[in-house]
């Protein structure tokens, strides 16, 4: 496969793989493509949960959080 970059994306390609971070430019480009499905997978997690949240506080299913650890030991409770 072969693709065509816009000038300041080849630019940034090439600079990582100078940095030595990465062996050639399909890795970086593999990279890039691994981590924007992962950003969409996260995206549409926090979507869901957002959705979620909405209708419990439309339903009055709240809880008041009085400090960092309650909320802390709330969402560990979640897990």
């Amino acid at each position: 496969m072969q693709i065509s970059l816009p000038p300041e994306l080849e630019e940034a390609v090439k600079a990582k793989v100078a940095s030595g971070d990465y062996n050639n430019a399909s890795e970086v480009v593999c990279e890039a493509l691994r981590q924007s499905f992962e950003n969409e997978k996260e995206n549409r997690w926090i979507a869901r949960e957002a959705a979620i949240g909405f209708v419990q506080l439309e339903a009055g299913q709240t809880i008041e959080v009085n400090s960092e650890q309650h909320f802390i030991d709330l969402v560990r409770n979640q897990a």
